[in-house]
């Protein structure tokens, strides 16, 4: 559940964490896609390392090495799948890349796209979000639907992790047995976080009832999101970023480990 961690905003006061949502969902999408515009793992390399500097500034390490640490099963996974991909069907990857490179280079772009929007929610609050997207013109109905999920999936990862202990005092095994009998072990997991999501969604249904929710078409509120001196600042880095990227991928030829070294 660590991975979830790197999704749940923390309360730091940075620069990073100063900037407008809207300006830092443009670095993401940027990131996002650069990565996928890529094959070659040199430069997924580079990606992997270049939001290093905003992590570091918004004091959230410890959280965003957690996000990537649970991000790391499927990413092996993932190089598993692209292994033997690669060496049943050498002719559907690039030539210049051997098997085990390309799916190293897919682990990475997978880890590239979590490290990005791990980052983004994590120096984010769900305010600032919603208030983005209201002024972005996005319908507040999916607005609202939007920013309670991102507030409620790390608080279920959380009760999912503390009633995975609570089975585990009791004697249940979970990494214990083959593969069907472990997906079996996670019954007791999954039936009481569908009855605690079950009952927290009516209780939130209940709130909103009661406040009024979408009793005023016309909604109002107390703050406005305004660009500043920063914002203007990484909006223009990433746009000028994004150029870049896309001259190197039409003009510049990339090399690849495989081609590096000696034959």
């Amino acid at each position: 559940m660590s991975v979830f961690e790197g999704f749940r905003f923390r309360h730091v006061s940075s620069p990073i964490h100063r900037r407008d949502p809207r300006v830092k969902f443009l670095y993401v999408l940027v990131s996002f896609i650069a990565a996928i515009m890529f094959n070659e793992l040199p430069l997924l390399l580079v990606l992997f390392f270049l939001p290093t500097p905003f992590v570091l500034l918004a004091g959230v390490q410890r959280q965003w090495l957690r996000s990537l640490r649970g991000a790391m099963f499927l990413a092996s996974f993932l190089f598993v799948f692209n292994l033997i991909f690669g060496f049943l069907s050498p002719e559907n990857i690039p030539k210049t890349m051997s098997p085990p490179e390309y799916a190293f280079a897919m682990s990475l772009r997978f880890l590239d796209l979590v490290e990005s929007f791990s980052i983004f929610f994590l120096t984010t609050s769900p305010d600032h979000l919603s208030l983005a997207l209201e002024q972005s013109r996005v319908p507040y109905e999916f607005t609202f639907a939007f920013t309670t999920a991102v507030r409620f999936v790390p608080v279920l990862a959380e009760e999912a992790q503390t009633i995975m202990d609570a089975q585990k005092a009791r004697g249940l095994e979970l990494e214990k047995g083959n593969f069907m009998k472990r997906v079996r072990n996670y019954i007791p997991i999954l039936i009481p976080l569908i009855v605690s999501s079950i009952r927290r969604s009516l209780e939130l249904a209940e709130a909103m009832e009661s406040r009024g929710w979408g009793a005023s078409k016309k909604r109002t509120n107390l703050y406005a999101l305004k660009m500043r001196r920063g914002d203007w600042v990484l909006a223009i880095v990433s746009l000028l970023f994004l150029v870049t990227v896309i001259y190197v991928r039409l003009y510049v030829p990339v090399p690849t480990f495989t081609m590096l070294l000696p034959k």
